[in-house]
């Protein structure tokens, strides 16, 4: 095995947001009376003892690289994300920020082996629908490209049996036009889960496999506006990702096309969101309002806020409301999970996760001989040996 260049250790770990001393700690390394776990992990980074390839194990897994990537000559360029269209403060999280990067990673790594199966596919046309606005056409303009391209009745999706059915109802549409909707929120556990606030989704425009990722880590009503966000995203062109209710001009316009879409401005009724003294009161009418649709309660505060109905300081008072609820409610589902000592099939959700165009494509593929086990175990970021009870979860439920 050839040696390792001390840049690549420096490269991984920074990369992954990680300080030298919380490095030394996450892969075990001790003070002793001659050095501190610092600079014990330092001395591997400037060359002055080489690694072994347990610590080399230790490292791709806490820095979230495959282990070839730390036999690299040199470090590679700089991942790119796509366009970046969140306003983050100046003091966001560089862990957050190294997770969003190995998340986008993934999900490029994921639509590139799509990519190239279905460019070996000889009755797969381009999909005329990707780049085919600009935000100059307005609005309204890619509105009515977005309805037409899904082909969604919004009283179908409203007589939904639920938000999780009527987001289903979204994705359908979307996959049968020939875009992969992924749910991804973490690395594959939830203790690297993140929160909307860093971001919501990702879009990545491509003519043969467009992707979307949504974050699940948010109200289920939630899902179906970042999915439409994103689809508009497509329609602009756009690779990149994107934050909850951001203040970019990309991504208001972007909202404003979902939410119009969802919620119709002559639908909005301004009195009954309104009454009431003080914010919980407010807050309870959205509520109520917006679950008997299937909407996200913030989409409808944003909504209301740009009709003027609501001031921008109540709407962010609205937004953080609604998403301490989720986050205490969600963390209450996960300890009842805990003590009950059983959940979901994992399988069963993992398919939900990938969805069913992409699970499709990979088992297709495989059939044809067009994909390899372990590539197809890739793309579906599980192991191989997983791969049959993926595709059979559906039918053991």
């Amino acid at each position: 095995m050839p040696k390792v260049n001390p840049a690549i250790l420096v490269w991984a770990r920074e990369t992954a947001g990680l300080p030298l001393a919380e490095a030394a700690r996450k892969l075990g390394y001790k003070d002793s009376r001659r050095s501190s776990a610092a600079s014990k992990l330092a001395a591997l980074e400037n060359g002055a003892t080489e690694p072994t390839r347990p610590q080399l194990a230790r490292m791709a897994q806490h820095y979230r690289r495959p282990l070839l990537a730390f036999y690299l000559p040199e470090p590679p360029a700089k991942g790119h994300r796509g366009a970046d269209f969140r306003t983050l403060p100046a003091a966001h999280s560089d862990s957050d920020n190294a997770l969003l990067d190995a998340l986008v990673r993934d999900a490029r790594a994921r639509q590139s082996m799509a990519h190239a199966v279905l460019e070996d596919t000889d009755d797969v046309e381009p999909l005329s629908f990707v780049a085919s606005h600009t935000m100059a056409d307005g609005p309204a303009a890619v509105l009515a490209s977005l309805r037409r391209l899904l082909g969604v009745d919004l009283a179908e999706y409203r007589a939904q049996s639920n938000a999780t059915a009527a987001f289903n109802l979204l994705r359908g549409s979307a996959e049968k036009a020939g875009i992969f909707v992924l749910l991804m929120g973490n690395l594959g556990t939830y203790h690297t889960d993140l929160g909307v606030e860093v971001f919501r989704g990702c879009a990545i425009a491509d003519d043969l496999a467009p992707f979307i990722v949504v974050n699940p880590n948010d109200e289920r009503a939630e899902w179906s506006f970042t999915l439409l966000h994103e689809l508009t995203h497509l329609l602009l062109g756009h690779t990149g990702i994107g934050r909850a209710y951001d203040e970019s001009d990309t991504e208001r316009f972007c909202d404003d096309v979902a939410a119009e879409f969802m919620l119709p401005a002559a639908d909005l009724p301004p009195t009954a969101l309104t009454a009431g003294p003080g914010l919980a009161a407010m807050a309870d009418n959205i509520s109520a309002f917006a679950n008997a649709r299937h909407l996200g309660r913030a989409m409808v505060a944003y909504k209301a806020g740009r009709a003027g109905w609501i001031e921008p300081g109540t709407f962010n008072d609205l937004k953080s409301h609604f998403r301490r609820e989720w986050v205490s409610a969600h963390a209450e589902r996960r300890r009842q999970a805990r003590e009950r000592g059983s959940g979901a099939n994992p399988y069963v959700v993992r398919r939900h996760r990938l969805g069913p165009a992409l699970i499709s494509l990979v088992q297709e593929a495989m059939a044809s001989n067009a994909l390899t086990t372990d590539k197809a175990a890739r793309v579906l970021g599980v192991h191989p040996g997983q791969l049959d009870a993926l595709f059979n979860s559906d039918k053991r439920r």
